[in-house]
């Protein structure tokens, strides 16, 4: 008997007011449709109970593949039947057969929801007992154990079916994308930038990336690097096309190199992208901007130089990194799929100063700012963005 349906969790959902849960599972339940779709899983029904979403069908990538929306916190895979004491203690015994094995114990674990005449211990027990009984027709010698049993069964009664399944997969967990708005995304072709915009998504943002390209002091190489990145991302977000923006800064860059003081190349440059991605964020009606900063990472991300690169500007930023260090980083790289794209080969930013500012003052940038007209190199970045769906 194969498994007919998946049973899908979610977790801050359920904290919600009603209107808002009830807004919050009908998003969950049109991105597990758009996921499906993305990987081609077939169904034939999701519906949803108080605190559950069941997706209908027999197809066995459906839980793994769910366990990827932003928002479940974990799926199992079971088999429906009725919301009996017998009928799911039958179902356990069928299940049982030849997935406990001799010498091996085992635990029954139920959860019920409803109306019933019995409560979670007798359903407990009556599972265990027709387990229990079938081992020993098979000439085994059955064993209980409820702390840390070699196998386990759980049995899910609610009001008008029972559910039994063997198996939970984690989800991402977060909340459902798209219900926290919209921000744009500094996005570039390394480790930190794209961890940073899938845990903002994670939290149900949409994003709206945003690359500035540095030619002639970067290479295509990262330019590509960049947009490959955002194509692995834009594959947890199925049916919320990426509208991407890449913004020339080269020329900014050079302004900066030609007029300023070279050793705040760096902390000038962050500050523009801001300046650019607070410009666009205005337009697109977004409500922040995401960066990859991590605190003392690299010279521009100092505690001085963050303080430095958003003085006199009111731009909300988000900075979902801040106090993870590299390990953690790579890990999430690496779990969301960007890690091996990150670290392929691309030249660096040939803009770099020698010797960066580490500790720049907080008002020193908009002295370094009046060298240049930087209000005019702002809008020419954003005129000359080029914009495309991902």
């Amino acid at each position: 008997m194969m498994n007919d349906v998946v049973i899908v969790r979610y977790g801050e959902l359920a904290l919600k007011s009603s209107s808002v849960r009830n807004w919050y599972e009908k998003t969950l339940m049109s991105n597990i449709e758009a996921m499906l779709r993305q990987y081609s899983v077939s169904y034939s029904a999701i519906s949803r109970e108080w605190g559950r979403v069941f997706i209908h069908g027999t197809d066995p990538n459906t839980s793994r593949v769910v366990a990827d929306v932003f928002g479940v916190v974990s799926t199992s895979p079971a088999r429906t039947t009725e919301a009996s004491m017998e009928a799911a203690a039958k179902m356990c015994a069928e299940i049982a057969d030849g997935f406990i094995r001799e010498g091996e114990s085992f635990a029954i674990r139920t959860r019920r929801t409803g109306n019933h005449d019995f409560s979670s211990r007798d359903l407990g027990i009556k599972c265990g007992d027709a387990v229990w009984t079938m081992l020993e027709s098979q000439g085994m010698t059955p064993s209980v154990d409820l702390s840390e049993p070699d196998k386990e069964i759980f049995v899910e009664m609610r009001q008008k079916h029972a559910y039994v399944f063997t198996q939970h997969v984690n989800g991402v967990g977060g909340l459902p994308l798209g219900t926290q708005g919209k921000m744009v995304s500094l996005v570039s072709g390394g480790i930190d930038s794209p961890v940073a915009t899938w845990m903002l998504m994670k939290r149900g943002v949409e994003v709206i990336p945003i690359y500035c390209n540095n030619e002639p002091y970067s290479d295509e190489r990262a330019r590509q690097r960049t947009m490959d990145c955002i194509n692995q991302l834009q594959k947890w977000c199925p049916g919320r096309p990426f509208k991407v923006y890449e913004v020339p800064n080269g020329q900014n860059l050079g302004a900066f190199i030609d007029n300023c003081n070279r050793a705040k190349t760096c902390v000038l440059c962050k500050r523009t992208m801001y300046r650019i991605a607070l410009e666009i964020m205005n337009m697109e009606r977004a409500s922040g901007i995401i960066t990859g900063s991590s605190l003392g990472q690299v010279a521009s991300q100092t505690a001085a130089n963050m303080h430095a690169e958003v003085f006199g500007l009111c731009a909300p930023l988000y900075h979902p990194l801040i106090g993870l260090d590299k390990d953690e980083i790579i890990n999430l790289a690496k779990k969301i799929g960007t890690y091996d794209i990150s670290i392929r080969p691309a030249a660096s930013c040939g803009a770099v100063p020698q010797h960066p500012e580490v500790k720049a003052r907080f008002a020193s940038l908009p002295v370094e700012e009046d060298k240049v007209d930087i209000e005019d190199m702002v809008r020419y970045s954003v005129a000359n963005a080029k914009v495309s769906k991902v």
